[in-house]
């Protein structure tokens, strides 16, 4: 059964929206406050992605976000979330070692921050092996095919994936071998609408779309893209809602005016004395 805005968001609830054919509803998330809200307001999924490392670190692209970083965010956003499903990104050479240490560095994201599962990139044959192992460990696994930013120096650049024959073959494989793997769901990014609607139905698990159009089982972005949070380039697949960038801009530049014209702060955000405490001063000022 699916759960209502009342109950804990479980892997099974999760995957019985499929069935059911509801859609799913996923955002990042990378601190409490905003993870507050994002669960507030009743979405499915929170991931804490490694696209933290562009959007709040400053990082030119996610390589250097470390496991550290990640544990780091991770504990805020589970505190934060009563309801969703928290998953945590695993961070580019986090996984890429040997298959105990891979899977000792998923444990932290159950283990010390207390998320529900990890989510991996890629679908190579010694992936879909550390995704088994992690599953066999009890490790819950999200997987990841199509546009994959981890691999941005051996990609060249961020582009739709799958739109030629050969490619939208090979990402199809990906992500039927990413389910035979045992995964609980599989992200597909910024992949044709058209390639994501057959993955779709030949999927018994969940997929959930970024760039990937409207025929997968659910929607995730990245939450300063959703609001307007950030500056710079949007992908074409990004709705912006809001302009929070704009907003707190405006905001901070009117501070600014008002601490320059002395009228920030005025008597009415100040502390006053009692007044015997102001008789006593203004005594002692005429001593």
């Amino acid at each position: 059964m699916a759960a209502n805005n009342n109950q804990r968001v479980t892997i099974p609830a999760l995957q019985s929206k499929k069935e059911n054919k509801e859609k799913i509803t996923a955002l990042t998330a990378y601190d409490f406050p905003i993870a507050r809200i994002v669960d507030d307001a009743g979405i499915d999924l929170v991931l804490v992605g490694d696209s933290l490392g562009m959007v709040v670190l400053g990082y030119d692209n996610t390589m250097p976000v470390t496991m550290d970083e990640m544990i780091h965010h991770t504990k805020p956003v589970v505190r934060a979330v009563k309801r969703a499903l928290v998953i945590g990104d695993m961070p580019y050479f986090s996984f890429h070692l040997s298959t105990e240490e891979s899977v000792f560095n998923a444990s932290r994201f159950i283990k010390e921050a207390g998320a529900q599962g990890v989510k991996i990139e890629g679908a190579s044959k010694k992936r879909l092996k550390l995704i088994e192992s992690l599953v066999e460990a009890e490790i819950p696994v999200m997987g990841h095919v199509g546009l994959t930013p981890q691999s941005i120096h051996h990609i060249g650049q961020f582009k739709v994936k799958g739109s030629e024959k050969g490619e939208a073959r090979k990402v199809i494989q990906d992500a039927v071998n990413l389910e035979k793997a045992g995964v609980f769901a599989v992200i597909l990014e910024c992949i044709p609408m058209e390639l994501a609607g057959i993955i779709t139905e030949k999927l018994k698990v969940p997929t959930i779309g970024i760039g990937a159009g409207p025929r997968c089982d659910g929607q995730i972005l990245v939450f300063h893209d959703l609001v307007g949070y950030s500056s710079g380039y949007l992908p074409k697949f990004v709705k912006k809602y809001a302009d929070l960038h704009g907003i707190i801009s405006q905001a901070v530049g009117k501070y600014k005016e008002d601490v320059q014209k002395g009228v920030f702060p005025d008597d009415e955000h100040s502390y006053h004395l009692k007044p015997e405490a102001a008789r006593l001063l203004k005594k002692i000022r005429k001593a």
